[in-house]
Parts: C-alpha cells; structure tokens; sequence
C-alpha cells in the first residue's frame, strides 16, 4: 500500500517492513495537501520542497508557526473589537494540534446565557468546544468568543461561526440548566447525598472524609494564627456538598468553585466560600497556595486526612506509580505550612488523625492504624506507619527545596533527630548549611566522621560493648580534660538555643570544639595500651558524637 507522506518523508522508494505488523509497504515521494482545500497528489524532491508545496496545498507543516499564527489571529480578532482573550499555552497547544490550515473566526453567545459564572462559560467553551474566551475592556465577560477551524470558506466563515454558535448554544442551555437547579437547594442539605459516594472502598465515603475532615480542621486551628475554629469547621463540613450537584457532575473540573457560588447563594460566611474554592490548592508547583487562615485549615485537613488514610491501608506510592496523587498531596502539606509560617509537629497531627479514622465503623482503617496492643496509636512513632509517613515527608521536602540549591543530606541529617516542625526544620538545614561552608564547618565533619568510625570499629572489636562512661579522673593529658570541658559547655548553651530554635547560635557552639578536638586527635593516642585508658578515651569520641548530633545526625551528611 503506498502512504500519503504528511508525516515524514522518504527520498527513495523502498520495502519497509512494520515490526508491529510484519507487512511490507512501499513510501513514495508523492503526497497530498489539505484534504479538502486540496486534495491533488504531487511530487516532493527533498524536505524544504516538500514543505513549501505542502503550505501551497494548505497545509501549515510546522507545530510551532501554526501556534504562532494561532496566537497572533486570536488576539488581533479580540484587540479589533475591542476586547481582550483568555489564552493559556494548553489550549492553544492543542488547537494548534486539531488543525492543518487554521482559520480564527469570532462568534457571539447569546445574552441569556451571561448570568452563568464566567468560570462556567469558559469550562464549557474550553474543555468542551476548544474556544477561546473574551473580556471586554473592564475584565467582564464578553458575549463573544473565538474558535481556529480548519476550513476555508467562500461566505467568509459565516455558516462555520453560526453552526459553532448553534453547538454553543446547545452546551449553554446545559449549564445554565445546572446552575439554576442547583441554586435552589442549599450546601448542607446535599451532605446525606456525601454518603453515597465512596471516597476509597476501604476508606469508606465522602461524608465520613468530611467529618474527619472537620474535626481535624478545628484542631488545626490551634497552630493557624486567625483561624476561628467555628468558621473553619463550617468550611471544612460544606467543602465537598457540591460534588453531588448537577454542574460539578457535568463539569467535574470547577469541584470547588461551584462549591463558592452556592455557598454565598446561600448567605454563607465569605472566608468559608473562600475557602470551599481554596481546599483543593496548592494542586501543583504552579498553583497559588492559599494564605486565608480558614483556606489553610481546611486544605491541609483535607490532604492530611487523604494521605494518612492511604498509609494506613498501605496503598503508598511505588516507583513512578501514585494513582491517589499521594506526593502532589505531601508536597501541598509542606507549601502549606513553610508559606504560611505554620507551627505544628506533624507526628502530633497524624496522630490526631489516626484517632479521628478510628472513631468511625471502619474494620480495615482499625486494622491498619492499630498498635500491637490493638490500641488507638496516638502517642510515639513506634505505633502505626508513621515513621514512614515522615520519611516520605523528607522526601517531598527534598524535592521541593532541589530547585533553591538546599542539600538532601542536609534534610536527611535533620529529620533524623525526629524534627517534624518544617518551619524549624528549614531553619535548622539553612543554619547546618551554612556552618559547613565554613573552615570549622568543614573541619568538624572530618572530626565527627574520625571519631565515629574509631568507636564503631573497636564497639565491633570488642563484642558490641559500648563506650558510654567518662570518667574525669582518669585523664592523663590536658588536651582530654580541655575537651571534656568544652563538651559540657556546649551541651550546656544547647538547652537554651535549641529549644529556641536560635540554630546558628548551636552552630556557632560547635564551632568552639574544633580546637579542642583537633588538639586531642593531635596528642592523644586513643588506643592505649592501658585497656581503663583506652576505654576512657573511647568513650570521650562517643561522646564528641553524642553532643554534635543533638545539632544534627552528621553521620547522614556526605563528604
């Protein structure tokens, strides 16, 4: 069979074998142009000529120029009548990708249909119609919108645009069908409908999640500074009514938004439509993070109700695979609370989460989250999966802070300690960070990598005994009694600054250790012939290992 070549191009003709098929077909250097607009055959004699003679036979070859051409047409049509157009490059990417020979045209939507939100227009005109929609000079919506065909016509376009309008106006009818309906019942009554949509089969349904949702919501009130927990709980019980409405059913994509025009329909506090449009952000690296103190409630509720229930069925994500969304939810968490300054122990709310689950009928949840001891797993990280929930934590965090240079050992170091604060968290790496560009920095690490090595190997030699005891009295150089004292200081200044948070003030206490321990590492032998000394000064490098990992777990810091 020979092939048009609108794809590609072979000079030769030649027997090509397909390897999904095993069929033989012949490429030629004939192909054909726009279908319609022209559908003759001709002859190509390389790529430039092949291009040229396919623009003359209305066909655009390049991706790239036809989207330009696009983008130059649409905004020309909008700026001619005095309007302005809604472009985003997925749209445009994809109409580009719909046509050969692209012709803008402008049509006009009948007024009946301008009280539906904008929002709503444009998801239908969008998701459904690929048009491009417009803005008159004050930022409202205009009755007009834009579409790229992929015909020439001899009226102009004028049987296109009305047979466009004609389909838009049928899709139209649709939504404002939904929006008028669902005006007339309000958000609380839908909730009992919540119960019949599963949320996950071993999680049970939307409704349980929202109650969940609420109680976790008002907790978290405690760390948000300005968060009412009256107005937060309302938020958090309204934030999922509108997914059994008639517009979410058909426009799944305005989840949320929707959910805002009800509830002020309705009188509902602003801060709570606010937040019902808000909860589902930040849905990637790109998204808006929300900042409203009952937004930021609810959305972390939400995600953190979504992730611990996940981890306690074990369904985590493997490889490539998260088909629940798990690391978009994790990494929302963290922009949650680092851009907006949040206070919290994450253990302590995973734990308040756990506890939320297992107040419900819910055999598999129970089953998952309960301890050895079949008690509700509230308190330690011994209890449940939350030393691995944390761990993937540090992971996401990792990802996060990759663009702004920040090192993952770094991270590992700190989360190593069992900080779970992000806010301090992040203080402590920037601090640990900048101590180790430093000489001393730098230095120290050596010091602390020698002296941990030293002891794990001659803990190995001698049967696992750990040397854990410092007896002064046995000291026989000064450079052992000066280090001693310089470990109790700075163990000393460590109950003050890192309970704190005052990071650089503990890095600038390690500091003071590296002349002292240079000095011992210079003059001491540590394996003494005399087996009390040898003990004795062991048990000294445990103990340089001992105060530097109250700072951070340097053993996890490369180099």
């Amino acid at each position: 069979e020979t092939l048009p070549l609108d794809y590609d191009l072979i000079h030769t003709s030649e027997a090509v074998t397909n390897p999904s098929t095993e069929t033989t077909i012949e490429a030629t250097n004939s192909t054909i142009g726009h279908r319609f607009l022209s559908p003759e055959s001709f002859t190509v004699k390389d790529f430039a000529d092949y291009k040229a003679k396919l623009l003359d036979a209305k066909v655009m070859l390049d991706a790239d120029e036809r989207c330009t051409f696009i983008q130059k047409k649409v905004i020309k049509f909008a700026k001619d009548e005095g309007l302005t157009v809604r472009l985003d490059s997925g749209l445009l990417d994809e109409v580009a990708g719909l046509v050969e020979w692209p012709v803008v045209l402008m049509g006009k939507i009948d007024s009946e249909f301008m009280d539906v939100p904008f929002e709503v227009l444009n998801a239908a005109m969008r998701g459904h119609q690929k048009y491009f929609s417009c803005m008159d000079a004050d930022g409202n919506p205009a009755a007009h919108f834009i579409f790229v065909s992929n015909m020439e016509a001899d009226d102009g376009g004028a049987a296109i645009i009305a047979g466009n309008e004609r389909v838009l106006r049928a899709r139209l009818s649709d939504t404002k069908f939904f929006w008028d309906q669902d005006r007339k019942q309000g958000l609380e009554s839908r909730l009992p409908k919540l119960a019949g949509v599963v949320f996950h089969a071993k999680l049970g349904s939307v409704l349980e999640k929202v109650e969940r949702m609420t109680a976790l919501a008002g907790a978290l009130c405690a760390h948000i500074p300005g968060a009412d927990v009256e107005t937060v709980e309302r938020a958090a019980k309204l934030c999922k009514a509108d997914l059994v409405t008639g517009m979410v059913g058909e426009l799944p994509e305005l989840q949320g938004l929707m959910g805002q025009y009800y509830a002020r329909e309705t009188g509902e506090d602003e801060s709570v439509a606010f937040a019902i449009a808000e909860h589902y952000s930040p849905a990637g690296p790109g998204d808006a993070c929300p900042e409203a103190p009952t937004s930021v409630a609810v959305a972390l509720a939400d995600k953190i109700d979504t992730l611990v229930g996940f981890w306690a069925i074990d369904e985590k994500p493997t490889g490539s695979k998260d088909p629940f969304a798990l690391r978009r939810a994790a990494l929302g968490v963290i922009r949650l609370i680092i851009e907006n300054n949040l206070r919290l122990s994450l253990s302590k709310v995973f734990a308040e989460t756990v506890a939320e689950y297992m107040t419900q009928d819910n055999a598999s949840v129970q089953a998952g989250m309960a301890a050895d001891d079949d008690t509700v797993a509230t308190a330690g990280l011994d209890a449940w999966h939350m030393p691995s929930l944390l761990a993937f934590f540090a992971d996401r965090l990792k990802v996060h802070l990759k663009e702004k240079g920040v090192r993952h050992d770094l991270i590992d170091a700190v989360f190593a300690l069992g900080e779970d604060d992000l806010v301090r968290v992040l203080a402590r790496v920037d601090a640990l960070g900048t101590f180790l560009e430093t000489d001393d920095g730098a230095n120290l690490l050596v010091a602390y990598k020698r002296a941990a090595n030293i002891v794990r190997i001659e803990e190995k030699n001698d049967e696992g005994v750990e040397y854990r005891e410092v007896r002064r009295e046995l000291f026989e150089e000064d450079e052992e009694d000066t280090l001693w004292q310089n470990l109790h200081a700075v163990q000393d200044s460590f109950e003050v600054s890192l309970k704190e948070g005052l990071f650089t003030e503990s890095m600038a206490g390690l500091a003071q250790l590296r002349p002292p321990i240079d000095a011992f590492f210079d003059k001491v032998t540590v394996n003494s012939d005399k087996p009390e000394l040898r003990a004795n000064r062991l048990a000294l490098l445990r103990a340089i290992v001992v105060v530097m990992n109250q700072v951070a777990d340097f053993s996890k810091i490369e180099g």
